[in-house]
């Protein structure tokens, strides 16, 4: 099977993200659609240190959104107040097509994803926040290594937070140069 490749988003995306947010699939996790405004903040953080927004391609296609943010630095509005490493990122995102649920990809583009996060050497934990009843997002973040710590509530409701810690073994390179993020 091909590997995912993560671009930045720019503004030729938006149109297919604001199309991607409406659907059913998406909509049941994500309920609250991105407004004009927020597509258009996605494209400015670029190398934002606390956020960055990027379309998951798989043997070139746009298959996915993933986004990782700096709870320590960008999340300070009651989300992880008890997050004090700055080496702690949050990941976030979903297949854009319903008939690629539940056939390994997303759980490959998790991987994927957080291998090139874990190239950074200034990252040490990944966390995600899932809703307790979304078994189909729990099951494939455990395949990927992530356990739960404790359920919390967050301003979009309750969510299992889960953890995942560096390897020991991760390589180390500049993940805004790594091959995976065109």
């Amino acid at each position: 099977m091909p590997s995912f490749e993560f671009r930045f988003i720019v503004p030729a995306d938006l149109t297919s993200l604001r199309e991607w947010h409406r659907r059913a699939h998406v909509l049941e996790w994500w309920p609250e659609p991105p407004s004009e405004e927020d597509l258009k903040d996605l494209c400015a953080c670029r190398t934002d240190r606390a956020s960055r927004f990027y379309i998951a391609l798989l043997a070139g296609v746009p298959t996915g959104f993933i986004q990782s943010y700096s709870p320590v630095e960008g999340h300070a509005e009651g989300w992880w107040l008890d997050e004090h490493d700055p080496g702690v990122r949050g990941i976030d995102q979903f297949l854009a097509n319903p008939e690629q649920l539940n056939s390994g990809l997303g759980t490959q583009m998790t991987q994927e994803f957080v291998a090139m996060l874990f190239a950074d050497p200034t990252v040490t934990r990944i966390q995600v926040d899932p809703q307790p009843h979304n078994a189909r997002a729990i099951r494939c973040y455990e395949k990927v290594g992530f356990r739960a710590a404790r359920e919390v509530v967050t301003p979009d409701g309750p969510a299992v937070l889960m953890y995942l810690d560096k390897p020991q073994s991760a390589p180390r390179v500049d993940p805004l140069s790594h091959p995976a993020c065109v």
